[in-house]
């Protein structure tokens, strides 16, 4: 009996190991399958270290900071694949085992994380050094003569992503929307105090009259264009 107990024990444990590895690939097998189309690319790195260099296409949540890793994978469809990966591949494989335990079907982890694919010579790309916007040109370019909404997103933030469509729309019902990307214009997102993205700004006669923060339905974005 004691010796089927040890089986049995070390079966479970040798078992929940194999588990916990099973969704651990190598570079070359994430590199192949994120070269899919419509694949999701989660870096769970800081910011600072994402724009130090990254995969192409990736979002980004910080796996070090809660509030913000649980917000932004909320837009991330739990129905699809997942892909994560850190600097070395601890981060990573924590997220990767979070968001199998809140219902994220499947999460590959990149094995080494990107200091592997460095290592491995694979692409990394960076973002670029870009001219910042003084205060002074931002406000003259939003037209006085008519309600305006100022969009402050990135393209590694997965709520702004989700946005983009309900955005879309709202040009296409001939809203006037300025599109001002907040993960290179770091200096006017401190000057006009935008912590988070996405961050909406409505402007009246030139002037700011409201913002909202956060994920919106497109009847709430034309209700907030109208009060």
């Amino acid at each position: 009996m004691k010796l089927l107990y040890l089986f049995v024990s070390f079966f479970c444990l040798f078992s929940c190991s194999s588990n916990a590895q099973i969704n651990t690939i190598s570079v070359d097998d994430f590199e192949k399958q994120i070269s899919k189309k419509n694949v999701q690319l989660l870096d769970v790195r800081t910011a600072e270290e994402y724009q130090s260099g990254h995969l192409n296409n990736a979002l980004q949540a910080n796996w070090n900071n809660e509030a913000e890793f649980k917000y932004r994978v909320k837009s991330i469809d739990k129905s699809k694949p997942i892909y994560v990966y850190c600097l070395s591949g601890g981060r990573s494989n924590q997220a990767m085992k979070w968001l199998n335990e809140n219902g994220y079907t499947t999460v590959y982890n990149l094995k080494g994380g990107i200091n592997a694919w460095k290592q491995a010579d694979k692409t990394v790309e960076g973002i670029e050094t870009v001219e910042q916007i003084n205060i002074e040109t931002y406000l003259r370019s939003i037209p006085k003569d008519k309600i305006v909404l100022v969009d402050f997103g990135a393209e590694w933030c997965p709520p702004c992503r989700k946005m983009q469509p309900i955005l879309d729309d709202l040009e296409k019902e001939n809203y006037t929307i300025i599109k001002i990307d907040g993960g290179t214009q770091t200096d006017l997102c401190k000057t006009l105090n935008i912590g988070s993205f996405p961050t909406f700004l409505v402007y009246k006669n030139g002037i700011e009259i409201a913002r909202k923060e956060g994920l919106q339905t497109i009847e709430d974005l034309k209700k907030f264009l109208n009060e």
